[in-house]
């Protein structure tokens, strides 16, 4: 789905598990963030080029975190892609995407996926990328959750410090939430951002008056 020029929601299906990476592109570069379940390489490929993207110009993924369904297929990227894809992350995901320690919540598989992290990011750091990328560290899901504000398009995507249903934000999915605590000040970041639509890992694509859904779900999370 495009959300607006070089910025598209892809739609990938793992299992009956709908789930969201975003392709970001311009005439330089392509950044991919989040990179879905492991084994969905080929869906990833496929979804790009139907927006006329080829892997070769990806430049940059970006990971909102360390769950399996985030950092799936990073592997088989860097094994095809090589040195020419620079990972973002924030600190404190990278020593889970590296294998350094056992993923918080998929520690419990006996061969977890992992790759390199080449730059750590941190909060209100802007990246240079196909418009401009602001990284707003959002814990609570996990402890380095970020989320990205796309500030040419004032798209927020919001990995899953939120979900979405049926084009409406839902919150916090609170069972999938360690720290509910900080999950709720992550989403009173969102308040004073120019948000014009939003994209939730799980859920899709949500547009129209997100910014008084946002400041409704604040107010609720006192």
């Amino acid at each position: 789905m495009e959300i607006s020029k070089g910025v598209e929601m892809l739609h990938l299906d793992f299992h009956g598990n709908i789930i969201h990476p975003v392709l970001l592109w311009d005439r330089d570069m392509a950044v991919l963030i989040d990179t879905g379940f492991p084994e969905q390489m080929d869906d990833l490929r496929v979804a790009m080029e139907k927006v006329g993207v080829s892997l070769d110009k990806l430049k940059a993924v970006i990971l909102t975190h360390q769950d399996v369904d985030h950092i799936g297929s990073l592997p088989e990227i860097l094994q095809e892609c090589g040195d020419h894809v620079h990972v973002y992350a924030h600190e404190l995901e990278k020593p889970y995407v590296q294998g350094e320690k056992p993923l918080l919540k998929d520690g419990h598989l006996e061969n977890p996926p992992k790759g390199r992290v080449d730059y750590t990011v941190s909060d209100g750091q802007e990246l240079p990328f196909c418009g401009g990328i602001r990284v707003i560290h959002t814990p609570g899901h996990t402890p380095g959750h970020i989320s990205l504000y796309l500030t040419k398009s004032k798209t927020l995507i919001a990995g899953d410090s939120m979900y979405s249903v049926n084009g409406i934000l839902a919150g916090i999915h609170e069972p999938t939430t360690p720290d509910m605590d900080a999950a709720r000040l992550s989403i009173k970041k969102y308040v004073d951002l120019d948000i014009a639509s939003v994209v939730c890992y799980h859920g899709g694509f949500s547009h129209g008056n997100v910014k008084g859904q946002i400041v409704g779900l604040s107010q609720g999370l006192r």
